[in-house]
């Protein structure tokens, strides 16, 4: 009776599993058949511009057919996709886990055909690349005009990218296809890290600099406690020179020198060194490489723990377009000839 007992359970539990698998089953099969690209094509439209009479707009139809459509995917789902509200729409919960999952999707669909333009050709097609203004001075500006001479049928976008985190949005929205990144500490020990493939291109260093005819290039020996009163041009607080220096400063106990002019800009810092007395801080592959810094000379003042990695950064489970593939080995060997 027991063995009876023990086999009817586990009839009933198998009888279970297969009754929960089918079920399963049938709701993704009724979803798939209900579910057309043009659909989600209208959420990710409808939760960019922020309303449905925006969509209707944009894509030129009727805001009645834009709410049949949002109103379909939601009974498809079974579950509500948008908040509406006088001010707009916003994603709810199951509508941002459907965006998440749908983003990937559709980049990989675009991915899907570029590959096959690249395939074709390597040799045209487009590369996003995202990088930090600095590396933009001192590697880009000299590596992309050779690199437009041998591929004219690539065309490169370079966009600014603040990178003292590796939290990256624009890449990791598949906004851009590569980030080159000078990391302030390991990317192991950074949160934003973990979705990402790191390649250590080079290592830099931040150095102190100032204009090659200044009083202070004009002096054998230098200390750091000498520039003090020095008028400096810096960066903003977050940027990893910036960072060193305050921290070589406080190390000797020393007061943070305030800083006189503040910018990005490597053609001011470098204008401005070789008209005055100035002095800054900015990585060495600035001073080697870009031609504006012709008339600056570092400083006999080495700054401590002033090493660090300048890294090309893309989405793990992505997978890169010949193009894209083909920029960054012509990278490599750029950088590989200097450094």
């Amino acid at each position: 009776m027991r063995r009876l007992g023990y086999q009817r359970n586990c009839l009933v539990h198998d009888s279970c599993i297969r009754v929960t698998y089918m079920a399963k089953m049938i709701s993704e099969t009724r979803i798939s058949r209900r579910l057309r690209f043009r659909d989600l094509q209208v959420l990710f439209s409808v939760v960019q511009c922020g309303s449905m009479l925006k969509t209707a707009a944009e894509l030129g139809v009727t805001q009645p057919a834009v709410s049949e459509v949002i109103a379909d995917l939601e009974d498809a789902f079974g579950v509500r996709l948008l908040d509406r509200s006088s001010r707009g729409a916003v994603p709810t919960i199951y509508g941002r886990a459907l965006l998440k999952r749908g983003l990937a999707a559709f980049d990989e669909l675009r991915q899907g055909i570029r590959d096959i333009e690249s395939l074709s050709d390597p040799t045209k097609g487009d590369v996003r690349i995202g990088c930090a203004p600095s590396i933009a001075d001192a590697i880009l500006a000299s590596m992309v005009q050779g690199f437009c001479d041998n591929y004219p049928g690539i065309a490169l976008t370079i966009e600014t990218v603040p990178t003292p985190t590796l939290e990256l949005p624009e890449l990791h929205a598949r906004k851009m296809d590569v980030v080159l990144a000078r990391l302030t500490r390991p990317h192991a020990d950074d949160p934003f890290g973990r979705d990402l493939n790191i390649e250590i291109l080079f290592n830099d260093e931040a150095v102190i600099a100032a204009g090659a005819n200044s009083r202070w290039a004009r002096r054998r020996k230098i200390d750091l406690a000498d520039l003090l009163e020095a008028s400096w041009i810096g960066t903003s607080p977050q940027t990893l020179t910036t960072i060193r220096v305050e921290q070589a400063f406080r190390d000797r106990n020393l007061a943070v020198p305030k800083m006189r002019v503040t910018t990005f800009s490597v053609q001011v810092r470098a204008r401005l060194l070789t008209m005055g007395n100035f002095v800054t801080a900015m990585p060495k592959s600035i001073l080697r490489i870009n031609p504006e810094c012709s008339g600056v000379k570092q400083l006999p003042i080495r700054l401590p723990n002033s090493s660090f990695p300048v890294a090309i950064v893309t989405l793990k489970g992505r997978t890169l377009t010949p193009t894209v593939e083909l920029f960054l080995e012509s990278l490599r060997k750029y950088v590989k000839s200097f450094a």
